[in-house]
């Protein structure tokens, strides 16, 4: 196991730490639509990875609290990005969906933000971008824990 309080692996540590920090800054930075808050951006992402979900589970996803996922979902829905649909087994709960304005301008992002990503990695040499990829894996299983 590596010692994460000393040494090169708490350098490196830390230095991951500040890469992805600064990495994510910028790419928020590449939004197409900027009445969407960066939280908003998230739970419409969420929505296009799982198709549909209810509030309680979004906020679970999201990590926030539920009444916090709630005023969000009915931001969405106000600006025509979500739909809010009948629980099918349980009438006390709605399921939101994402609409296809949502899954247009996420799509629109995305390429906006690999674009970006792109002329990044054009900077990097042959052996730098293969370590790159290989680490990009690794870095997807550290965002999902």
């Amino acid at each position: 196991m590596p010692d994460l309080n000393h040494g090169d692996d708490a350098a490196a540590v830390n230095s991951l730490r500040s890469a992805v920090m600064r990495l994510s800054r910028r790419l928020k930075h590449q939004r197409v639509d900027e009445s969407l808050s960066p939280t908003e951006m998230s739970v419409l992402g969420t929505l296009s990875l799982c198709g549909r979900a209810t509030p309680g589970e979004l906020a679970r996803k999201e990590h926030v609290q539920p009444p916090s996922m709630t005023r969000i979902v009915a931001l969405l829905e106000a600006k025509g990005l979500v739909r809010l649909e009948p629980h099918p087994e349980d009438r006390r709960q709605k399921v939101v969906t994402p609409t296809e304005q949502a899954e247009a301008m996420l799509e629109e992002s995305r390429r906006k933000r690999n674009a970006f990503l792109a002329t990044l990695v054009e900077c990097l040499d042959e052996d730098e971008w293969a370590k790159l990829r290989a680490a990009a894996p690794v870095l997807e299983k550290l965002a999902h824990l």
